[in-house]
């Protein structure tokens, strides 16, 4: 009945507008599928994970399967250890809209996150597939704890305010911020302009600049209409120009951005971006991100400089998910690879030892 149910929805109508088929790793002609170890990457927007892991065995001399594809063309089933000891979790891929044939049906044994679980959009929302994960107790990069905390931004808030408690804010300048629930509680009592973020989304999504008293009040109208949706504020700092400190192991890269788009959202449009030097004070705030929800293998540092006085101010964390710089996209993707096959090798080599 299973494998009737999982044939049925691998086949089924395919969801979402990931590009191209799962893209999976030619297996090493000298190993056996049975005995090759899977490696499910959810990224469907860029690189070639398959290419990346190429050559790359296990420290046990098993080959590495890379199954890559988005989260919108996956359907997951998991078992508790007693109903499935060996194989707690199946992952149905399934092919793209215009692709011909292509699905598959995996058991992965690692999983590598590197796009967001949800959008702002409510159809592209795939926590289900997430939890389904976590069920499973899939090991992965980042960690799925970690993931799920990065759902919703107060979580990810919550954790930055704990380090500038612990810190200070001239060590880590964190920007204020107020929380309300609903628009309801929508009772701002910081300087204007002031922005204003609705909900889980990022990228820019979700976010307005309020002008004065006057305009948050039409705002929580707005926010009214919601459906419930939490909402943030925080004082509006006029920037020359963003920071991102990238973090990826132990590795670290300090990029800085000028909009040239002359929208206020300096993260969105077009712009310049350059690396400077890892000033002390950068590396900090990454290590100090990095340590958040158990640690984070791939995290960034995004901040600001104040244009009037070159105060800097963090802005935000990000997770798995993180871009990389194109210019150096492939040495960064090297790095992950690196991490994973650490964690691969600490994990499953040490699995199999149990077994025999």
């Amino acid at each position: 009945t299973m494998d009737f149910i999982r044939k049925a929805l691998a086949h089924g109508e395919p969801g979402g507008n990931s590009a191209g088929a799962p893209n999976e790793a030619e297996p090493e002609k000298s190993s056996s599928e049975a005995t090759a170890a899977t490696l499910l990457v959810l990224q469907a927007d860029a690189y070639d994970w398959a290419a990346i892991f190429r050559g790359r065995r296990l420290n046990d001399g098993r080959s590495i399967r890379v199954v890559q594809t988005g989260w919108d063309k996956i359907r997951v089933s998991a078992n508790s250890p007693r109903m499935s000891p060996s194989f707690p979790i199946v992952v149905d891929v399934l092919p793209a809209s215009d692709a011909v044939g292509g699905g598959c049906t995996i058991k992965p044994d690692f999983l590598l996150v590197r796009n967001e679980v949800r959008g702002a959009l409510g159809t592209q929302d795939y926590r289900n597939s997430l939890f389904g994960m976590m069920f499973a107790d899939l090991p992965s990069v980042n960690s799925l704890s970690s993931i799920y905390n990065f759902l919703e931004r107060p979580i990810v808030q919550a954790e930055l305010n704990k380090i500038e408690r612990r810190l200070g804010s001239e060590r880590f300048p964190l920007v204020p911020q107020a929380y309300f629930s609903s628009h309801s509680a929508m009772m701002y009592g910081d300087k204007f302009p002031c922005v204003l973020k609705v909900g889980h989304a990022h990228a820019g999504a979700g976010k307005m600049r309020v002008r004065d008293h006057r305009d948050w009040e039409d705002v929580r109208s707005v926010v009214l209409m919601t459906e419930g949706k939490y909402c943030t504020a925080e004082p509006f700092v006029e920037g020359d120009h963003d920071l991102r400190i990238q973090k990826i192991g132990d590795h670290y890269r300090a990029y800085r951005r000028r909009s040239v788009s002359g929208t206020w959202k300096t993260n969105t449009g077009c712009s310049v971006v350059e690396e400077i030097p890892l000033a002390p004070a950068y590396k900090m705030w990454a290590d100090e991100a990095s340590g958040m929800f158990g640690g984070l293998d791939v995290c960034t540092v995004d901040a600001i400089c104040e244009a009037e006085t070159g105060r800097e101010y963090i802005l935000e964390v990000n997770g798995t998910s993180s871009g990389l710089l194109p210019d150096h996209s492939d040495e960064d993707n090297t790095h992950i690879r690196d991490i994973v096959l650490n964690k691969m090798n600490s994990v499953l080599c040490a699995e199999l030892e149990q077994e025999r």
